[in-house]
């Protein structure tokens, strides 16, 4: 296994379950194994609610030894709390947690909004940090966005540029990068 791997692809290409199959893999390999999943998802509407129940219900039927912990902006700290040497770490999304920052839900205050963005920088900084010094292997899941075609508003390419920026660092900071395209693991950076 992998002490740092990067899962991207499009929605829907398996990357949760190359994640789940990798937490269920390292937990049959020793009895002291523990996992942990840090969700960066929020629902702020009633499909997402039922999304994001979905997915807790596959994934207790998958890999019920899973753990969950809910973490969508302070991920660093629930990184660095969760992970030991013998817990493997996923965290399930990149994407969702960059969201968080950088375009807010619109319930929250336009002055948080703003101070949300500025925030951002010390977060993935302490994200880093917190990768860095993790003890076990860490899983990470993200969104592969940069494939289509140029968006039209300001904000959504600016989120564009900064999930791709965000993407290159996590994948310099892994050993192990797999594009998950139709279900299939296609290895970028190390083997499979």
């Amino acid at each position: 296994m992998a002490q740092r791997e990067f899962i991207l692809g499009g929605q829907k290409s398996g990357k949760s379950r190359r994640a789940e199959q990798l937490a269920a893999d390292w937990l049959a390999a020793d009895g002291a194994h523990r996992a942990v999943l840090i969700a960066t998802a929020q629902a702020h509407d009633d499909e997402m609610r039922a999304r994001i129940r979905r997915h807790q219900q596959d994934r207790a039927a998958r890999v019920p030894a899973l753990h969950t912990v809910e973490a969508p902006r302070e991920l660093a700290a629930a990184l660095a709390e969760c992970s030991r040497a013998d817990t493997l770490v996923v965290v399930d999304c990149l994407t969702l947690w960059l969201t968080h920052w950088l375009m807010p839900h619109a319930d929250t205050a336009s002055e948080q909004n703003t101070v949300l963005a500025h925030g951002w920088t010390a977060q993935e900084a302490h994200f880093f940090e917190a990768l860095g010094a993790a003890p076990g292997p860490v899983v990470l899941v993200g969104n592969e966005i940069g494939l289509g075609v140029i968006p039209l508003g300001r904000e959504v390419r600016a989120f564009v540029d900064a999930l791709g920026a965000l993407n290159q660092r996590v994948a310099a900071a892994c050993d192990r990068v797999t594009l998950m395209v139709a279900g299939c693991p296609l290895a970028l950076k190390g083997s499979l």
